[in-house]
């Protein structure tokens, strides 16, 4: 770790606060604050992805693994500061659901610099729970185990689905106590402080632009840094000059123009992105204008979900009761983002200039990026045609309609068989169908949530006092409560044979349409064979076989919080090769064995195989999880 070389840019190129006082507080005039990191009781190492670390220029231990480890464990836990790094925090504010909510910042991660990897780039890297910050506001800086896991796993398995994201390079945790009220219901606990090292060529957000903002109409809030736009200008050059600088070239003696390309990228980029998640079942839970890079990536991993059951309104934060962040809502939410990134920017970028560009550049390129992705998720690899569109809504259709676990319904469809054989159909529909889910699974899903006593008194106050009522509920939620009684109400009298004869003519129907697409694939070719190993091969390279499941994930947790990190380490290797089938584990528990694993650990492991196959949709008490 000692070879680490730092350089670090941000803190040369950007205004550093002067003061050194430690406590939270606000921080005008300033992008950064010096801080320390706070020590923590016998950190020990959870996991290492060694992928992430290989861009710093880190490899491997070769000789002694648990040196290796104790010296990570320290510097990673910020209880060592290595040569070069300089602490601080970064200054931003933000749209928090939907409202101005004045300064935030880095209220427990922390800058440790910018390392050169070996080929020459940059990677800023952060530790994340490391303690107090002038930004931590009422809270102590730190982060526990399971959120820190969950961060650390989640970041890999994005990165291997090919997915722009932020990186994970360790997760440490230690003997170091915080009390937290998990589910804020007033049963707090004891938890661990963890701290997970964060790599990315840059954590700048759009809310690091909002620090200029004057009081909001709404909120009252301002931003810290107010009338200085001296400062805007030194973060717009160093933002395009750094991470785009190809735009920086093309525009050196026009400003505006330059401003604009940036702006035209960085919404492009996050049209892509944001179309990337949506085709693998992705929500990310928080999406606050803090929460957006400002190169495109996916940042900040808190109550995100994997969607297993396939519901465009899936919610995954458990604190988002109007389901602003839902499934469905991304793309509008991150279009309504980039419209607060370019009121930041005026008067830099006038605001006639970036609505034009969000208008015409944002809908049409996530429309463009999200068809071109489901039709490799298809295997439509000859044709692009304008019925597949309707094709893919269809199928999202049929999956809503059946419950079909988003994941598995896609991986099976490479196995389809284009022939018109009933026997080969009648198999294929068997398989579907069982990723469909039961009659208990949807009785779970559609249980109703609120007492029928407060929903008659919400449907009164609805038409008595609508004013009291938008305080306190939303038409939207009400209705959404209404079709689950209807729905739950339904699945009382729906057998198991007629949910299965059901979904089975559903799906039969949509396949006839995909086989008919299919069929016009094969009449543009010569050789029909060599397609369909083609078409295979794209959508096994488009489809995962493994994501980061809630339940994969809280095993992990579980195992973790006992002491056995041996299941974090055997979730990482798994997620690292999302696409391949990789039979029972063996291949993962025997690295981990010769990893050095204890016979716990390896306890732990047999216990696992004996658990659901990590491909497997969730078992029924995955529905109990709520994430926060």
């Amino acid at each position: 770790l000692g070879a680490l070389r730092f350089d670090n840019l941000a803190l040369r190129s950007l205004p550093v606060d002067a003061s050194e006082d430690g406590g939270p507080r606000a921080v005008p005039g300033a992008c950064f604050s010096r801080v320390r990191p706070s020590p923590l009781q016998n950190p020990r190492l959870v996991a290492m992805s060694l992928p992430a670390l290989a861009l710093l220029g880190l490899e491997a231990p070769a000789a002694d693994r648990e040196a290796a480890e104790a010296e990570a464990a320290l510097y990673f836990s910020g209880n060592g500061l290595l040569a070069g790094s300089e602490p601080a925090a970064h200054c931003y504010c933000g749209h928090q659901f939907g409202s101005f909510a004045g300064q935030l910042g880095d209220g427990a991660a922390m800058y440790l610099g910018e390392v050169l990897g070996p080929r020459g780039e940059r990677w800023e890297i952060q530790l994340k729970g490391a303690g107090l910050t002038p930004f931590s506001r009422q809270a102590d800086g730190r982060k526990v185990l399971r959120s820190s896991i969950r961060e650390f796993l989640c970041s890999e398995a994005m990165f291997h689905l090919g997915i722009p994201t932020t990186r994970a390079g360790t997760c440490v945790t230690s003997d170091s106590k915080v009390v937290r009220d998990i589910f804020y219901d007033g049963n707090p606990k004891s938890e661990r402080c963890t701290v997970v090292l964060r790599i990315a060529s840059t954590f700048i957000r759009f809310g690091s632009f909002e620090i200029f903002k004057p009081t909001d109409e709404y909120t009252g809030r301002k931003g810290p840094s107010v009338n200085r736009n001296d400062i805007r200008i030194q973060m717009l050059d160093y933002v395009i000059s750094t991470f785009y600088p190809e735009i920086q070239e093309a525009y050196s003696d026009n400003t505006i123009q330059r401003n604009a390309a940036f702006f035209k990228e960085i919404t492009k980029r996050t049209a892509r992105l944001v179309a990337e998640w949506q085709c693998v079942g992705f929500c990310h839970g928080v999406l606050n204008t803090d929460n957006m890079s400002i190169v495109g990536l996916t940042i900040d991993y808190g109550p995100f979900g994997f969607m297993d059951r396939y519901d465009p309104e899936h919610i995954c934060n458990g604190s988002d009761n109007t389901g602003r962040y839902a499934y469905n809502k991304q793309p509008e939410i991150c279009k309504w983002n980039l419209g607060k990134l370019a009121e930041a920017l005026v008067p830099e970028l006038p605001l006639e200039i970036s609505e034009l560009i969000l208008e015409e550049e944002y809908d049409a390129e996530f429309e463009k990026h999200y068809l071109q992705k489901m039709r490799k998720k298809l295997g439509l690899i000859q044709l692009e045609l304008e019925e597949d569109s309707k094709l893919v809504s269809e199928l999202l259709e049929t999956m809503h309609l059946t419950g079909g676990d988003f994941t598995n319904t896609f991986y099976l469809l490479s196995s389809f068989s284009i022939d018109s054989d009933p026997s080969k159909l009648e198999d294929f529909l068997e398989k579907l169908t069982s990723q469909c889910a039961s009659v208990e699974e949807l009785k779970v899903a559609f249980k109703p949530q609120m007492d029928p006593r407060q929903l008659s008194m919400m449907l009164m106050l609805a038409q008595s006092n609508p004013q009291l009522f938008a305080l306190i509920g939303t038409k939207a939620n009400i209705n959404k409560e209404l079709e689950r009684i209807e729905q739950f109400s339904k699945l009382q009298q729906l057998t198991a044979a007629d949910l299965l004869s059901r979904n089975k003519r559903q799906w039969k129907e949509w396949l006839e349409k995909y086989r008919v697409r299919l069929q016009k694939e094969i009449e543009s070719i010569s050789d029909a064979d060599t397609w369909n190993t083609d078409r295979v091969k794209v959508m096994n390279s488009n489809n995962p076989k493994y994501i980061l499941r809630n339940y994969i994930a809280q095993n992990a947790i579980e195992a973790a919080e006992n002491g056995d990190f041996s299941e974090v380490r055997n979730v990482l290797k798994l997620l690292e090769n999302p696409f391949q089938e990789a039979e029972d584990f063996r291949e993962v528990q025997e690295d981990a064995e010769e990893e050095g694993a204890t016979a716990t650990a390896a306890a732990c492991a047999q216990e696992t195989r004996s658990r659901l196959p990590y491909c497997s949709k969730p078992p029924l008490w995955a529905s109990e999880l709520c994430v926060t």
